[in-house]
């Protein structure tokens, strides 16, 4: 049964609304008390059309970005009943990996150590990551965790992210939702084609042109006069009359970016309830922007970066902050600018880039620094491999050591490969590899094809990965081993996924 195209998003300030049907060619504004010298949409009729398809360049276009908050501490939180206010942070060996908010207002980070986080804040409750054990063979909660002896797992955050995940999905409308996975505690959604029905049910003077029309006719203005952006972090535009126009007089671009808060609204209130965890996010004109805007107020809070807002929004942000631009990139940028303000680099005209940076990254940081994104939110996006990896201190001297860990990879990967949908035959993997390091050594691998046909599981994997060892072992010097991994790869849809993924998007 087809869903409601936005839950919750009309029912709390349905009466700002006009229900009295627009003359389309008149663009003429229902509250006369504002004074405004336009008397049409800045947008056409093919801009809105391009919403419904996605499209990047879309002047309309919809990008959100949902961003768990603290996750593994919230996963940890959550299991142990632990109240939210607790200060709490989450360890693997001596060091953090997730420290939660109250714990952040002492001081504490994850470049922290135990010991150091202890001083800051005695009270401080810490919950080591489950780990695989070399004698057990499966991922468990442990009182004493050993370098030595077990290896980090993720599946529990792994776990909570497919729930997270799924549930998203059975929030938005099928046919409609486009969300792309883009780590284990974020997701984009394109809500353009969400929104898009969503208005044209609403203003029917949104439908199509009459006769007479071409798509490239102007909108009538928005009929209304005020948005209620309820608890909403709406950045501000900057000079004055920008803010005038965009409280008292919104187009059809800060409507849509309404109805799409909405939209989020609804889904991190159901993802608190109903898993628990609260989160972040950003809504705006594409993936950049919209990242930026998740990360803006933190934590469980919503921000909207409106097009007449982003120049005044960027001009407050280190280009360093910026995806791609917080490492190497950024750093040679900076080296050879001599900033990392935004502003300054605004100044800065494209061919003296090109000269210190190269065409292609001239043009995508000119871009960047603009605000400006093209890039899909693809749902598609799947992993080309998985890696199990482990060092060992102290190392390892016998097969039998080796083997057993072995088990412990095969177990650690077939359980991300059931993530992928390798028991419902949508995803497999076709090559297994394993890395050899031994001590003082050169590393030396081998690989082989994972036999196809037939239900893969993790004693498969495990059978394979003995037999690439005894290859490795055979050609002698091994001893004693510093390190092991193995992986899988050269992932391949099946026929049935492939026909299936072709008519949802026919749909």
């Amino acid at each position: 049964m087809q869903q409601p195209l936005a839950p919750n998003v009309w029912d709390v300030q349905q009466t700002s609304w006009s229900n009295n049907d627009m003359p389309p060619r008149e663009c003429a504004r229902e509250d006369s008390s504002v004074s405004n010298p336009r008397r049409c949409s800045q947008f056409t009729f093919r801009h809105l059309s391009q919403m419904a398809s996605c499209i990047p360049s879309s002047p309309l276009r919809v990008v959100a970005h949902i961003d768990l908050d603290c996750f593994y501490a919230q996963v940890e939180m959550v299991r142990l009943g632990i109240a939210e206010d607790t200060p709490f942070a989450v360890q693997q060996w001596q060091g953090l990996i997730a420290v939660n908010y109250p714990a952040r207002s002492y001081g504490i980070g994850r470049h922290c150590t135990i010991t150091e986080a202890k001083k800051l804040c005695p009270k401080l409750i810490t919950q080591h990551v489950a780990t695989w054990r070399e004698a057990d063979g499966k991922w468990a909660y442990r009182e004493d965790p050993q370098v030595a002896t077990d290896k980090v797992c993720l599946d529990p955050y792994r776990s909570e992210s497919r729930k997270i995940l799924v549930l998203i999905k059975e929030l938005l409308p099928h046919g409609l939702q486009r969300v792309e996975k883009a780590s284990i505690d974020e997701v984009f959604l394109d809500l353009s084609a969400h929104v898009h029905a969503i208005l044209l049910e609403r203003f029917p003077e949104l439908l199509s042109p009459q006769p007479h029309r071409d798509l490239s006719e102007l909108l009538p203005l928005p009929p209304i006069s005020d948005l209620d952006w309820q608890a909403d972090t709406l950045v501000d535009a900057g000079d004055s009359d920008n803010k005038t126009l965009a409280i008292l007089d919104p187009d059809w671009d800060d409507v849509a970016f309404y109805v799409a808060s909405g939209i989020v609204r609804h889904l991190r209130s159901s993802i608190k309830e109903k898993l628990g965890y609260t989160c972040s996010a950003g809504i705006a004109r594409n993936k950049l922007l919209s990242k930026l805007g998740s990360s803006y107020k933190k934590p469980n809070q919503q921000t909207v970066i409106r097009n007449r807002a982003v120049a005044h929004f960027l001009s407050g942000v280190k280009f360093t902050k910026i995806r791609n631009l917080g490492g190497k990139l950024g750093e040679q940028v900076s080296r050879a600018f001599n900033t990392d303000s935004i502003p300054d680099l605004l100044t800065v005209p494209i061919e003296q880039m090109k000269v210190k940076l190269g065409d292609e990254t001239a043009i995508w940081l000119y871009n960047t620094l603009r605000g400006v994104d093209m890039s899909e939110v693809n749902p598609r996006i799947q992993i080309k491999s998985m890696l199990s990896a482990k060092s060992f201190r102290p190392t390892l001297t016998t097969i039998d050591q080796a083997v057993r860990w072995l088990r412990i990879f095969a177990a650690d990967i077939f359980s991300r490969l059931v993530e992928e949908g390798v028991l419902e035959h949508r995803r497999h993997p076709k090559t297994i590899n394993l890395h050899y390091r031994p001590l003082g050594g050169q590393a030396r691998s081998r690989s082989c094809p994972i036999p196809q046909g037939r239900a893969l599981d993790d004693g498969t994997l495990f059978d394979l990965a003995k037999t690439l060892l005894t290859h490795i072992v055979q050609d002698g010097n091994v001893w004693p081993c510093a390190g092991l991994s193995l992986s899988v790869g050269s992932f391949e849809d099946s026929v049935s996924a492939i026909v299936c993924e072709h008519n949802l998007l026919k749909t």
